[in-house]
């Protein structure tokens, strides 16, 4: 996942949580999904690395307009101050408004850490 790829998919995952987007509902991700959802919230624990995703969210487009997309983002991440979707069904299941919020800090700092994490690799500035 490149960093234009990165944006695209948590815009996507934005949009869902907010209520602009619907996804499918997959079985098996539905099935193993609850399990996972209660694993993913229980604490303030980072995501490991390589967690799956729904097919949705998967982005196989590699370049886009990157000032868009980043705009984009953090303009849905601003919607959160006025949360209110009490309809929200993740594809792992229901969720409270305050495991939205918490699932949605935890699937940022995931992406964020990615890249950190790669900048200080490689001695990007």
């Amino acid at each position: 996942m490149n960093v234009y790829q990165m944006l695209l998919h948590c815009s996507k995952w934005e949009e869902m949580a907010l209520g602009k987007k619907n996804t499918n509902k997959h079985f098996l991700v539905n099935f193993f999904g609850k399990m996972a959802l209660k694993d993913f919230i229980k604490d303030e624990t980072p995501f490991k690395r390589n967690v799956p995703t729904v097919p949705e969210f998967k982005i196989k487009e590699k370049v886009g307009n990157f000032k868009h997309q980043k705009s984009k983002w953090i303009n849905l991440i601003s919607e959160y101050e006025h949360f209110d979707n009490p309809e929200f069904e993740h594809p792992f299941g229901k969720m409270t408004k305050e495991q939205v919020g918490l699932l949605a800090y935890k699937h940022t700092d995931h992406h964020l850490r990615q890249f950190k994490k790669l900048k200080d690799e490689n001695n990007y500035y």
